[in-house]
């Protein structure tokens, strides 16, 4: 059931941060969105080159905030008119029948969150192994760390996920930790866990390689490691020490 004063629907939503060398492939591939979305959201942290005139005049509207995803997702979900909305970060890249896919899982009461499966890739390669690592983590990360909530259906999902839910739950789960450098797709589906299942669908969105680009696949897939075994044991404020942020 719609909100009173707004319009049934999806937003889209895109945290970013000087990201104008990824958004105008991702302009590209959102408005050949078909269906197409109800809003696109892109939520700025404060980006000193061309993203935000960038995201304007593909007629997004813009939301600036302090840097930081949890706070951006945050004020992004809050900014939206839809009922459904989507997380989809700048380095990814959506299959055409997003909207249709999101409506569709979400039609499913029993579904609190859900997201793609990403495939990683570069200009001249598919990172295969990485792409593995991160399809198994969703599994393996809240099996060893929350599995009292495994067995209710959680899963662990990351950004590049493109997670999706519903508006009114976001907001009823408390959101986003507002602090959160990373990791603050993992808290979520933690809090969504209350409302229903975190689901991984079998559709795909592409991501950028370029973490591992600039890392190396053993550096990247380590730091993952690394990066989740302290969100598991509660070391959440020291994350963003050792993700170093790639644009």
């Amino acid at each position: 059931m719609a909100r009173s004063g707004t319009v049934t629907g999806l937003s889209i939503i895109i945290p970013m941060l000087n990201e104008e060398r990824a958004l105008p492939a991702l302009i590209h591939h959102v408005s050949a969105l078909e269906p197409a979305p109800l809003e696109i959201v892109a939520m700025d942290g404060g980006s000193d080159d061309a993203s935000v005139n960038l995201a304007k005049a593909a007629g997004w509207r813009v939301v600036s905030t302090k840097a930081g995803r949890g706070r951006q997702i945050n004020a992004g979900v809050e900014a939206a008119r839809g009922d459904l909305v989507v997380v989809l970060h700048a380095d990814t890249v959506p299959p055409q029948d997003m909207v249709a896919v999101v409506r569709q899982t979400l039609a499913d009461a029993k579904i609190a969150l859900a997201g793609f499966t990403p495939i990683i890739r570069g200009p001249d390669k598919t990172r295969w192994g990485t792409t593995l690592h991160n399809w198994a983590k969703t599994w393996y990360a809240p099996l060893l760390f929350r599995p009292h909530l495994f067995f209710k259906g959680a899963r662990l999902l990351f950004g590049d996920h493109a997670m999706f839910f519903r508006r009114s739950q976001f907001i009823a789960s408390g959101g986003c930790d507002p602090e959160a450098m990373v990791m603050e797709e993992a808290d979520l589906c933690i809090r969504l866990t209350r409302f229903g299942r975190v689901r991984m669908i079998r559709r795909t969105v592409e991501t950028s390689d370029r973490r591992i680009a600039e890392w190396g696949a053993i550096k990247a897939n380590w730091i993952y490691l690394k990066v989740g075994f302290m969100w598991g044991i509660g070391a959440r404020q020291r994350l963003h020490r050792h993700y170093p942020d790639i644009r």
